[in-house]
């Protein structure tokens, strides 16, 4: 995989973010794989409302977000908001690949996928309509709360400049993969408990560090007055699917790769 931006692709145009769109997507087409099966990826034509590419192989969709920056942040501004809403509800709403670069040299710092299995409306934020004197008036976009999205769901190939074995990539889509048979409520309660864990400070933690979370549970799912053995439950299927491994004696470890 080659890790720089080739900027004379985008010569004959004259706007900044065309240029970038168009400097990024050609890297993509010629470094990019599905992380599913390993083929290479396909660009859709232009203006497509959410997918960038397509993997013809396994027909997974892809959208790709690109900002010059070292780190990935915190959110990614997107869209239109009912857009993506009705995609990430939809059963065929796209992966999501983030690419960051180095304006300095054009070369890639970050390059990662979000499988589509770890989204939820919530983690969509709406944006303000645009103003009555916007060419565009009353349009809403939204965010992408990359925050709100555990560590183990975001796939990188290429991390803090150095490039991933695509072994390990494959790896950690087949891992992660057992959300995609997950729905509403119960997917929202793995990701929560996954996001708690990522909270905890220390790789081996104990099951009292978890249950420090309970009130934080309890606000996101009201309707549940059993939050503890809940929380236990999640850790079983987490350690059942390599996430975390358990220790005994309410001890656990995370699990990275």
């Amino acid at each position: 995989m080659e890790t720089s931006l080739d900027v004379n692709i985008a010569n004959n145009y004259k706007s900044n973010s065309q240029k970038i769109r168009v400097i990024t997507e050609f890297w993509v087409k010629q470094n990019g794989y599905c992380p599913n099966c390993g083929d290479k990826l396909c660009g859709y034509e232009n203006n497509r409302p959410v997918a960038d590419f397509l993997c013809k192989n396994c027909k997974e969709e892809f959208e790709l977000k690109s900002k010059y920056s070292k780190n990935i942040g915190n959110k990614i501004v997107d869209g239109a908001y009912s857009t993506m809403i009705e995609r990430i509800e939809s059963n065929n709403n796209p992966n999501f690949l983030f690419l960051t670069y180095d304006k300095a040299n054009y070369k890639i710092t970050n390059f990662l996928i979000i499988p589509n299995f770890y989204f939820l409306p919530e983690l969509i934020e709406k944006r303000k309509p645009l103003s009555k004197n916007a060419r565009r008036a009353g349009w809403i976009g939204c965010n992408i709360l990359l925050h709100e999205i555990p560590e183990s769901g975001r796939i990188y190939f290429v991390k803090n400049c150095i490039k991933i074995e695509e072994s390990i990539v494959f790896k950690n889509w087949r891992r992660n993969s057992f959300l995609k048979n997950k729905k509403g409520e119960s997917k929202g309660w793995i990701l929560d408990v996954m996001n708690c864990i990522d909270r905890i400070d220390k790789e081996i933690f104990y099951l009292d560090d978890v249950y420090k979370f309970e009130s934080f549970l309890k606000e996101k799912h009201p309707n549940n007055n059993f939050v503890k053995d809940k929380i236990r439950q999640q850790l079983q299927l987490l350690r059942n699917k390599n996430i975390v491994k358990f220790l005994g004696n309410g001890k656990y470890k995370k699990v990275r790769t």
